[in-house]
């Protein structure tokens, strides 16, 4: 298994840092940035090979490739999004379909987390699951939240931004661990999800696979501070988490 990040967003919302930098180069803590967070994480729980699939501002994660390899003990293959600045995420992960195949820990490029969910999504396997979404069914929910309706037995049924939020069980964190037997079905779904909207999620691409009857489950990961971030008062949030990792 090897960790999988996508990082080939802009995040216009956060200038002046993304200027010069994709999102996930934004410092959190000190000159520790979102991707460095993330990829400790991967080398905390014994990952040794990362996928990092980057566009915008592309060559400030390539200038950077070979000093985050050392520091982390990790082996980094950078991947191209040739779509990054006009296309949404599902075409990006799609991107990094071949990378899927040797099973992945895929982690969004904007999302401050402890390390707790890697070991979370690690401790849910075993089962049979072949993808296993990272689950807070803690937080208070609204409508920007990427939002998920859990049968106890069926696995997830809904994935969508655009759910009334009494209806969820709870909010999809941007980690998720993929099983290699489930890479062809997921590529698939991306490619379908993507030719019919360039605008829509890789989250799209989930729903994709569960319509067709493909059984996505998820790990609940307790009580623990993580965010997403999109804009400059989430950046202060993610702040104020980050040094505490």
């Amino acid at each position: 298994m090897i960790g999988l990040v996508l990082a080939a967003g802009a995040g216009r919302r956060l200038r002046p840092y993304t200027d010069t930098l994709p999102k996930a180069l934004v410092p959190v803590d000190g000159d520790t940035t979102i991707l460095d967070l993330t990829l400790a994480n991967f080398a905390e729980i014994g990952l040794t090979e990362v996928a990092i699939i980057v566009g915008y501002r592309k060559e400030a994660v390539y200038a950077r490739k070979e000093a985050l390899e050392a520091k982390y003990g990790l082996s980094l293959t950078l991947i191209d999004n040739d779509k990054a600045e006009e296309w949404n995420n599902a075409y990006s992960l799609w991107c990094g379909r071949d990378a899927l195949k040797d099973g992945v820990i895929l982690a969004n490029g904007d999302t401050v987390h402890p390390v707790s969910v890697e070991k979370t999504l690690l401790a849910a396997r075993g089962n049979g699951q072949k993808i296993i979404l990272a689950l807070d069914t803690v937080k208070q929910l609204a409508d920007e939240e990427m939002k998920v309706v859990v049968d106890p037995d069926k696995g997830v049924q809904k994935i969508t931004k655009l759910m009334d939020p009494s209806e969820a069980t709870g909010e999809y964190i941007g980690v998720t661990l993929i099983e290699g037997e489930a890479a062809a079905d997921l590529a698939d779904a991306l490619k379908v999800t993507f030719e019919r909207d360039p605008d829509l999620y890789y989250e799209d691409g989930y729903q994709e696979l569960v319509n067709r009857g493909f059984k996505i489950d998820v790990a609940p990961i307790g009580d623990v501070q993580w965010v997403e971030i999109d804009n400059h008062d989430d950046l202060a949030k993610g702040r104020g988490i980050a040094c505490q990792y």
